[in-house]
């Protein structure tokens, strides 16, 4: 499915690129299994271009209620877990 990804008009195209690609893996958390390295990277390079925890948890917000996907409970699980895949759901 597609769902709204928020982004914030300020970044660059390789930002946005970088946030979409961290949100489409959290969406696939929940409908298949990923690779828990290839995860732990986007979120890198997520808080690279969103370092604030203010502004994390607003976008984690906003992804959410549009489609009903915890990023959180993903970033969690990725560093709580010792296997190579995760799967939230």
């Amino acid at each position: 499915m597609n769902y709204h990804y928020p982004i914030d008009e300020t970044w660059s195209k390789e930002e946005v690129i970088q946030v979409v690609q961290f949100f489409s893996l959290v969406e696939q958390a929940y409908e298949k299994k990923i690779d828990r390295d290839v995860f732990l990277a986007a979120y890198r390079e997520f808080k690279r271009i969103v370092p604030s925890k203010s502004e994390e948890k607003k976008l984690f917000s906003s992804f959410e209620q549009g489609s009903g996907y915890s990023s959180f409970q993903v970033v969690k699980q990725a560093r709580n877990s010792n296997d190579t895949s995760i799967s939230v759901g």
